[in-house]
C-alpha cells in the first residue's frame, strides 16, 4: 500500500541540513534524509528542490528541500487543511507540477469522508512550498466500487497537456489492482475523458498489488515506473514499463524489477526519477533499513541512486550503500 498509517513523519531540524561553503562535500552515502519519510514525489524550482511525502503527526504533507538532492532540510507542511471532501490524516503520495498561470498542482490521496475509501484530490498554491488549497467539494478521482483511488502522479508533457496516472485500491478489498491514465483539463483540476486501465498486476513478483506510477519522456520514449508487492515486506521493488503514448498501450519490461532488497536496504520503492538540467538521471525512493522493515522509527528513509541509460533500458544502480559522486 502507498503509506503506512500514522507512521513517524517528525523530523530532526538539524538532519540533512543544507551544507556552508565550509563543509560541502563532493560525495554523499545513503540514505540521505534519515528520518521516516515515506512515498517521496520531488520538483525543482529556482536551484530548489522540494520533496513532497506521505503524513505523519506533525504534517499533512512533509516537506523537505534541497540544493543538491542530498541534503535535506524540513520546511513544514504543504497541505495545512485536506478538502471539505477528506478526513486529517490517512493523506498519502503527494505530487506537485506547475500548473497554469504561475500556479502549482499538488495531487494527494486522502480518506473520504463519503465512502470511506482513499481518494485523489487536489490542491493549488502560488509557491511550490505552498501553503496548497483544495477547494472543491469532492475528491478529484475516487473509484469506491474498486477499492478506491491512490497514489496520484502528474506527468506534463512536451506540448504542456497534463495527465494523469494513478492506481485502484484494489488489493484493499481483495481485487486486481490496475494502474490507470487520463488526461487533465487545462487546469489540471479536473478530467477530461474517460480514465484507461494501463496496467495490472499479474506478473509474479507484483503479488497482490502495483502501485506508485510515474510517467517520464527520455530520449523521445515514455517510461511508466511503478512499485509492486507489499509495501511493508522486503518483496517490495521497482520496476516500468514501455509506453507508445501517455494512454499506452504499454509494455512492462522483461528485466523487471529494476530495483529490489540488498544488503543495504529492504523494500526499495515508491521511487520518483527526476532529470538534473545537464540530463542526468537519478532516482529518489523510500526504503527500510536492513532488519527493520515495517517499523514506526526510523521507518521508511530517503535515498537516492543514480539511473543510467542501456540500450533504452534504465538501470538503477542501488540500494548502495558506499560513496558515490553528489549529483
Amino acid at each position: 500500500m502507498a503509506a503506512l498509517l500514522a507512521l513517524l513523519g517528525g523530523c530532526d531540524a538539524t538532519a540533512g541540513s543544507a551544507p556552508t561553503s565550509e563543509d560541502k562535500v563532493d560525495a554523499f552515502t545513503n540514505p540521505v534524509y534519515a528520518e521516516n519519510f515515506p512515498d517521496p514525489g520531488a520538483l525543482l524550482v529556482d536551484g530548489t528542490w522540494y520533496a513532497y511525502g506521505t503524513n505523519g503527526p506533525a504534517a499533512n504533507v512533509p516537506i523537505l528541500t534541497s540544493p543538491d538532492l542530498v541534503h535535506w532540510t524540513p520546511a513544514g507542511d504543504a497541505l495545512p487543511q485536506v478538502g471539505t471532501w477528506a478526513e486529517r490524516g490517512n493523506t498519502w503520495a503527494p505530487e506537485v507540477i506547475e500548473g497554469p498561470g504561475g500556479t502549482y498542482l499538488l495531487y494527494y490521496t486522502a480518506r473520504s469522508t463519503a465512502t470511506g475509501r482513499q481518494c485523489v484530490g487536489v490542491a493549488v498554491a502560488r509557491a511550490p512550498g505552498g501553503p496548497f488549497t483544495d477547494e472543491a467539494d469532492e475528491p478529484l478521482v475516487c473509484q469506491a466500487g474498486e477499492g478506491g483511488s491512490i497514489d496520484a502522479g502528474p506527468y506534463l508533457d512536451e506540448s504542456g497537456g497534463r495527465w494523469l496516472y494513478w492506481k485502484n485500491d484494489g488489493n484493499a478489498i481483495g481485487q486486481p489492482t490496475y494502474l490507470y491514465g487520463a488526461r487533465l483539463s487545462a487546469d489540471g483540476r479536473s478530467l477530461d475523458g474517460e480514465p484507461t486501465r494501463l496496467l495490472r498486476n499479474d506478473a509474479e513478483w507484483e503479488a497482490h498489488v502495483i502501485e506508485a506510477p510515474q510517467m517520464v519522456r527520455h530520449d523521445g520514449k515514455l517510461y511508466l515506473f511503478y512499485s509492486a508487492n507489499a509495501f511493508d515486506a522486503d518483496a517490495y521493488a521497482l520496476g516500468y514499463a514501455t509506453c507508445d503514448g501517455p494512454l499506452g498501450p504499454c509494455r512492462k519490461a522483461a528485466e523487471n524489477p529494476i530495483l529490489r532488497s540488498s544488503a543495504a536496504a529492504a523494500g526499495p520503492g515508491h521511487g520518483f526519477l527526476v532529470t538534473l538540467p545537464d540530463g542526468a538521471t537519478w532516482m529518489l525512493y523510500h526504503a527500510w533499513p536492513d532488519g527493520a522493515v515495517g517499523s514506526v522509527a526510523p521507518g521508511r528513509q530517503l535515498w537516492l541512486d543514480r539511473v543510467e541509460w542501456v540500450a533504452g533500458r534504465p538501470v538503477v544502480k542501488g540500494p548502495t550503500a558506499q560513496p558515490q559522486p553528489v549529483p
